[in-house]
């Protein structure tokens, strides 16, 4: 890749934040799909598709598992909004020169919610729950010194009470680097894949034919039908640029522009600054030029050693939702 294409990469990048676009914030299924796990990449701004350091970096763009050496295992918990819990985890396994094989889990789930009626307003004494989940399995391989391909293929369900949702979907991403210590291109394409609906006992109902008419049968089954939905379609490409001080200190920064199929296209950035190969603070904004956006600023740290032939990490994230207050992710993960 000469320089002057490299040019027009960046510039290209930058050009998609300025894009302005109809909003189309709830048109899709499953937007938990959409939540970042990762509370390293979270502290920069949830820049992350050319990062390709820890397994979480699969989430961002599958390409990254390319360039991964060893096996590895990562996990996140976050109180997300409204104290809903999300978990992620992650388990990479290195399969030598075929390429590096990995296996992810994405759960959601809002807790027990009373069930309120326009009759009772105060509830009926039954509870219901939120839950969604996403497995997911991919490969990757580093086809050479500088390039590396990944892809995931996804099985996504949400439970609402007892009505179910079913769905599939594919990720593929790709990771471009001048050298290891370069410019990172990335760029990625996340949830693409079937259409989905609810289905259930709970769409079941009685039905009065002819309300108005007396004398009939006012209970006859009938079920309701929902309409189909898309999965929340989601193009990243971004720059990175590690730029280090010394053997063990080091700057990364990281830029990332997004086109979602349910939103209007934004920026995110972000740095992280590591001192001594150990300690790490992070920063970044996220999703600047949004339309109507909640989001901004965010602030992490990190802790990494190496401890009998293991490498330990543990990160930490805080991000601002504006109106709807803050999120805290805490990951921790071990490779060897």
């Amino acid at each position: 890749m000469t320089k002057n294409n490299i040019f027009h990469f960046i510039v290209l990048v930058l050009a998609v934040s300025q894009l302005h676009a109809q909003s189309k914030t709830g048109t899709s299924l499953v937007p938990f799909l959409g939540i970042e796990p990762s509370a390293r990449i979270a502290g920069m701004g949830n820049a992350g598709v050319t990062n390709y350091s820890e397994p979480e970096a699969v989430y961002y763009n599958p390409g990254s598992i390319g360039y991964m050496r060893g096996n590895g295992v990562q996990f996140t918990h976050s109180l997300w909004l409204a104290d809903i819990a999300y978990d992620y985890g992650v388990v990479a396994f290195e399969l030598g020169d075929a390429g590096n094989l990995y296996a992810s889990l994405t759960s959601l789930n809002s807790g027990e919610i009373d069930v309120r009626t326009v009759e009772l307003p105060t509830g009926t004494g039954e509870r219901y729950t939120v839950s969604d989940i996403a497995m997911g399995i991919g490969f990757g391989r580093q086809i050479s010194e500088r390039f590396s391909v990944g892809l995931q293929v996804n099985y996504i369900q949400e439970t609402i009470w007892h009505s179910v949702m079913n769905a599939y979907s594919l990720n593929i991403g790709t990771i471009y680097r001048l050298s290891p210590d370069g410019l990172h291109l990335g760029a990625s394409i996340s949830n693409f894949g079937t259409r989905g609906k609810f289905d259930g006992r709970d769409l079941r109902v009685l039905y009065d034919q002819n309300a108005k008419t007396f004398g009939d049968n006012g209970q006859l089954p009938a079920q309701l039908f929902t309409d189909e939905f898309s999965l929340p379609v989601l193009f990243r490409v971004g720059v990175g640029m590690p730029i280090a001080f010394g053997e063990d200190n080091k700057v990364t920064i990281a830029v990332d522009a997004f086109h979602p199929s349910d939103n209007t296209e934004s920026m995110s950035f972000g740095a992280e600054y590591m001192f001594a190969n150990t300690l790490a603070l992070r920063a970044g904004y996220q999703n600047l030029f949004q339309q109507d956006s909640e989001v901004g600023l965010t602030l992490g740290a990190g802790l990494q050693y190496d401890m009998v032939g293991y490498k330990f990490n543990f990160d930490y994230g805080w991000a601002d939702h504006g109106r709807l207050k803050e999120t805290h992710r805490i990951t921790v993960g071990v490779t060897l």
